[in-house]
Order: structure tokens, then sequence, then C-alpha cells
């Protein structure tokens, strides 16, 4: 057969991929491969072969060519053969011998000498070296030996930034601290026209920083604009409004507490990509803060219709029953939702504090302690284990989680207030007055109804250590914050009280009398 019929033949086989027509792909590419025995149709036929998900096939052709060793394509896609065959120690085998160290790096390889042939290489390609350390670190996260698989996803994403699965990967499964995550952001070598990008990838990091620091991260791809032609100025007003940077967004609204203002715009993201996954998760999140049951119900129904095999869909239906307070069907579908995906920390989360609502502390330790292993880079379930320690008063315990969260996630304000209280309850209140404060000063945004707990913790304890009028100001501030709580009333009351100012006291224990017995309220917080 002539060289142009050949060719023809070639584009045949491309075309049925491009089309998913994977039967007629593997039908020609066989053809062809048999006429010329070169490499890349033999490559091209094994490549048809695995769309078509004959993976054990792809393999043994794969395997059987004298040069699956010496090139890295090869090699690479019979390793893939063996990823869709759940063969993981033959997996790392074919991705033959490295090392990796703590920061990435790659070492000691036995490829230097191995070739990398592609006649159709685009203008820009993954590097392919990035590709195979992704997959050792797939193969290691399979054999649940998490360390190795932490170590060869950064070196993933260190030798390509473009690699983003392998930046998903670490963010999603929280196998990095805040600090670690900033770290591996700054390190990264992006290409001169990749701005957008390194931006694009500090906003997908944990955003528990003030709110001027993440919103300039945000601004930061409109001003990439300013360094770019004008075609990169439409691509980049484009980016502006892209679903997976307002989710982002939404992310950054949900862990600073402005639940209503990440429910409203995940819920006109999902109008826009009903499927957006990650949106999906930070609404259902929202939602349940928000006590939204109705949208919960819906969010599920959809869900668990469409991706009856994805633990997302679980998640969902656990939620609503959280939501609505039947605790035992929320832990039996969180319960689902890990068994389908061991790696999907919400379920891990909230199977915990379903418990932790009926105050079965054995149980949501347990499942936190889970959580606490499984994603070393997230804070959540050792605060959690500190709050359910708090609750059976061992204080000291509690503490020390709270010192192991914080050192996890440094600048997240909810640690802060947790240790205040604990220290709060030993009687310690200057340390009590330092955590408050600090806690206060850490919140993102401007102060909202969700902390106005925090400052009235911050009153009692200025109120112990005798400083009235502090004490006074706060619980003003508090009651700026929401003039619902009792609390504030009362220790408002009792602050006058103190000083001997009775008559104002008298206006304020009038505040709080109808809605419980002034005595008794004082016997049980002072």
């Amino acid at each position: 057969m002539r060289e142009e019929e050949i060719e023809k033949l070639r584009g045949v086989v491309r075309d049925c991929v491009s089309k998913h027509l994977y039967s007629s792909a593997i039908f020609f590419a066989d053809k062809v491969a048999a006429f010329t025995a070169d490499p890349a149709d033999i490559y091209m036929q094994a490549q048809a072969l695995f769309l078509g998900r004959h993976y054990r096939r792809a393999f043994h052709l794969l395997n059987a060519s004298k040069i699956v060793l010496s090139d890295l394509r090869f090699r690479y896609l019979a390793a893939k053969c063996l990823e869709e065959l759940k063969e993981w120690d033959q997996c790392l085998s074919m991705l033959g011998e490295a090392k990796v160290d703590d920061e990435g790096n790659v070492s000691d390889t036995k490829d230097s000498n191995v070739m990398y042939l592609d006649k159709d290489c685009e203008d820009r390609e993954i590097n392919i070296s990035s590709a195979i350390c992704f997959l050792r670190g797939k193969a290691y996260e399979a054999l649940e030996n998490r360390a190795q698989a932490r170590l060869w996803y950064k070196a993933a994403i260190k030798a390509d930034p473009l690699c983003y699965e392998a930046l998903e990967c670490l963010i999603e499964n929280h196998m990095l601290t805040c600090q670690e995550e900033a770290n591996l952001i700054s390190s990264l070598q992006f290409g001169s026209e990749d701005g957008w990008l390194s931006s694009f990838y500090s906003c997908l990091i944990k955003k528990y920083d003030k709110e001027n620091v993440v919103e300039a991260k945000f601004r930061e791809l409109e001003n990439e604009s300013c360094k770019s032609d004008q075609s990169d100025t439409s691509f980049l007003r484009t980016l502006k409004s892209n679903t997976d940077l307002l989710a982002c967004k939404a992310e950054y609204y949900h862990q600073c507490g402005e639940y209503q203002k990440c429910f409203d715009l995940t819920y006109v993201l999902l109008e826009k990509d009903l499927f957006h996954l990650k949106c999906t998760l930070v609404h259902l999140a929202a939602a349940v803060e928000l006590g939204h049951s109705n949208e919960l119900y819906l969010m599920a129904c959809n869900l668990v219709k469409d991706y009856p095999q994805m633990a997302l869909s679980w998640f969902a239906v656990g939620c609503y029953y959280y939501c609505i307070k039947k605790y035992d069907q929320s832990r039996r579908y969180f319960s689902k939702a890990t068994s389908l995906d061991g790696t999907f920390p919400p379920a891990w989360i909230g199977y915990g504090n379903a418990y932790a609502a009926q105050e079965e502390g054995d149980q949501a330790m347990s499942a936190y302690r889970t959580a606490a292993r499984l994603f070393p880079g997230c804070h959540l379930p050792t605060l959690y284990i500190g709050m359910e320690c708090m609750r059976t008063h061992s204080y000291k315990l509690a503490e020390q989680f709270f010192i192991q969260a914080k050192s996890t996630c440094p600048s997240d304000p909810l640690v802060y207030n947790e240790l205040g209280v604990v220290a709060y309850h030993m009687k310690e209140y200057k340390k009590a007055v330092w955590w408050f404060e600090k806690t206060l000063a850490l919140i993102p945004t401007a102060l909202s109804e969700m902390w106005e707990s925090t400052v009235v913790n911050l009153a009692h304890a200025y109120r112990k250590l005798k400083m009235y009028q502090e004490a006074i100001s706060y619980y003003e501030k508090a009651l700026a914050l929401s003039t619902r709580s009792v609390s504030t009333y009362a220790g408002l009351a009792y602050t006058y009280h103190l000083q001997d100012d009775f008559t104002t006291a008298i206006t304020y224990y009038h505040k709080v009398s109808n809605s419980v017995p002034i005595l008794v309220w004082i016997h049980d917080n002072y």
C-alpha cells in the first residue's frame, strides 16, 4: 500500500476517534499498524483500544512492543491501562523507579536515555514527566500511601504547572496545609504567557486571609489584562465571569461566614451550569447553614437521579436530613457517601457532625479522627475533636487539639474563638481576652451576626477581669449585631449591677425577664 493511502487511513482513525467511533478506529488502526509496523502506528492502535475500553488488549499490544521501555509514550499508556485495571503495583512497576523529596523534586531516575516520540505533538503539551508523576501519585493514593501520593502530586505540578489535575488532588483532598499550598503556588515556574494561570491557582487555595488580600487575588486576574494585547484582554474579561472563578469566590464567602451571599452567588451559577460539581458542593454547604431544606431536597433528588454512583449525591441527601434534624437518616447517607468515595472530606465531617448533634461523642470522635488521618491539610476534623473534648469538659485536651488545628490553618478565626472559650472555662480570663481579640482581628469581613457570640464572650471575659467599661463597650457592639440576644442584655444588666448602677441594671434586667428567670440565669452563667 502506498504511503498516501496509509496516511489517509491514519486520518480516518483520527476522525473516528474525534467522533467517538472507537470500534471503527480500532479496526482501521489495526490495519495501518499491520501495513507499517511503525511504532507511532502501533501506539495509535493502542490508543484506540484504550479509548474503546479494551484495556487488557491495549496493554498486551504495548507490552509486546520492543520499545515499550524506551519510549515514554508507550510506557505511560501501558501504565494507564494498568490503572484502569486497578493493578496498582504493576502500574508503578511499569512507570519505572524514581525518588522524590519532600519538596516534590524528582531524582535518581533511570529514564535519562528514554525517547519521547510523537509525530502529532501540539504546539504546547503537558510534560510527559509531569503526567507520569501524577499517575504515580494516583497509584500510591489507591494503595492508601497518601504520604507518597502527596509528594508525587507536588512533583507533577512542579514539573509542569499546566497539570491542573495534580493541583486539584492536592487541594480537594486537603493534602497540604494553608502555608504549604501558598508555598507550592509561589514555587511554580509559569511561562511568560501564563500570568493569568498563576493568579487563578492562587484563588483556588484555602482562603482564610484578610478580605483585602483575597479580593486582591481575584482582582489580579483583571490586572493581567493590562499587560496583554487586545485579544488577550477579551479572553480575560470572559474569565472574570467564568464559573470556576466565581465558584472560588462563593467558597470564600462561605469560609468567612457570608452564607447568604454565598448562596445567592451559587444559585445564579447553578442556573448557568447546573452540573458544576464544585459549585454544587458549596451551594449545599451554604443551604445547610441557612436551613434551606426545600433547596436541599430538590438538589439531592436531582443529583441522585443524574449521578447515583457519586459520593456528592448521597452527601446531598445526608445534608437534607441533617437540616431537618433527622440525624439517624443523615448518618446513613453520609456513611453511604464515604463508602462510595473514602476520600470525600465533606462526607466524613458530616458523618461526625450528625453523631455530635445527638451527643454521641465516641462515634463522632471516630469519624473526625478518620478525617484527620485522611486529610492532614484540613484543620476542621481536629477542630471538631477539640469541640467534642470541650463538651465533655476536657479543657486541657481540647486546648491541645485547637493548638494543633491552629498549626494547620493559622488564619481561621474560628480556631482562635474556640481557644478563647477554653481559656474562659479554665478561668484564664486574660488569655481568653487575648484569643477573642485575635479572633476579631482575623475576621476577613466586617463583623456580622455570626460573630456576635465572640463579641459577647469577649465582654464576659472583660467583666470577669473587672474591666467594666471595656465589657460594656463590647456588649453594646454585640447589640449592634443582634438585638435578640438574651445573653447580651443580661450581661449588660449584671455589669451595671456590679458597678452599683442599679437603675440602668434594672432597665436591662427588664428586657430579659420575660425570656428567662434572672436569678437562674445569673446562677448558671456567672
